[in-house]
């Protein structure tokens, strides 16, 4: 199966990420706390040859997808 994977969701029901703030969501020291919190998730998945993005719509809550390689999933 050529170019197959699976997409894993996260969600809550909280208020969403703003369209500006899902550009930076993944950005070093981005967010209140200054912590590295989602930009090191990304960096973990990416040297899995992983990805993450938010897909949420503001004011439905969050909603993040892992897109998983086929070779991982058995």
């Amino acid at each position: 199966m050529r170019n197959s994977y699976l997409k894993c969701g996260f969600e809550d029901n909280g208020v969403g990420v703003s369209d500006e703030c899902k550009k930076r969501i993944f950005n070093k020291s981005f967010g209140k706390n200054v912590d590295l919190g989602l930009f090191l998730i990304r960096e973990i998945l990416e040297m899995a040859e992983m990805a993450i993005h938010e897909c949420g719509e503001l004011g439905h809550g969050v909603r993040f997808e892992i897109t998983i390689p086929a070779g991982y999933c058995k």
